[in-house]
């Protein structure tokens, strides 16, 4: 499992602040978890992470990975906002089956449980967590989400992390154009694997580019497709690779 760390944002203006610059609304923090997104002005990935209602602060959960750098992105954004970023200390504890009554349902799909955040480490966490996120085509921090991706190619739409109408946030223009205006050409798909072949391995067919193997569980994996390309038969390393509709 990916480790993550806990942040919390404090002080009067935290939703406000938060409103617009992340790709979700806020508000629903009153009803559960929120995953979402912070994006660059071109509408590109910078990082996902979920948001909870903890007494009056926000905790938002990410990626010990993207933490740092999304932690010194909020800061410069602060301006005169009364808003305190800092650590929580607090941990992520996941789970299937009933939610505890400390938990909230993960919002990406119902089969990805639940999540809390607790003061100990969880030390019990025997989920296959990659195999139920290529059966769900969910997209990983720094496996599928990457800085080159548009959000909506790694299906943040499908997957409750963005509202189309909570008004602008940064990114926002470009993110509303391409589910107004474009027909998506490129994106996360889920591929059945025969054969050797890893994660980051590029997808050819006929020796042309069609995409890159990402997260694999078994003989299936996510990958990166060129759609107009995935037809067929497809090479990945030494394995052939298919498209799974």
């Amino acid at each position: 499992m990916t480790k993550r760390r806990i942040l919390k944002l404090s002080g009067p203006d935290a939703r406000a602040f938060l409103q617009g610059l992340i790709t979700n609304d806020v508000e629903e923090i009153e009803n559960g978890l929120v995953y979402a997104a912070i994006l660059t002005p071109q509408g590109k990935y910078i990082a996902d992470f979920f948001l909870s209602k903890h007494g009056q602060d926000i905790l938002l959960d990410i990626a010990e990975t993207h933490a740092d750098a999304v932690q010194t992105r909020l800061m410069m954004y602060k301006l005169r906002a009364d808003v305190a970023i800092s650590n929580s200390g607090l941990h992520l504890h996941r789970g299937l089956g009933p939610t505890p009554k400390d938990a909230h349902r993960d919002p990406r799909h119902p089969d990805l449980g639940w999540r809390a955040y607790r003061e100990g480490a969880q030390t019990d966490d025997k989920v296959d967590w990659t195999a139920l996120r290529v059966t769900h085509q969910i997209p990983e921090t720094g496996i599928e989400l990457t800085p080159e991706s548009f959000i909506l190619e790694v299906g943040f739409e499908r997957l409750s992390g963005v509202d189309f109408r909570k008004g602008c946030y940064v990114g926002q223009e470009v993110t509303a154009r391409m589910k107004h205006k474009t027909e998506l050409r490129k994106g996360l798909a889920r591929v059945s694997v025969d054969g050797a072949a890893d994660p980051g391995d590029p997808i050819t067919k006929d020796d042309k580019p069609v995409g890159t193997l990402l997260s694999r569980s078994g003989n299936e994996a996510l990958a990166y497709l060129r759609f107009d390309r995935a037809s067929g038969p497809l090479n990945a390393g030494n394995a052939t690779v298919h498209k799974i509709d």
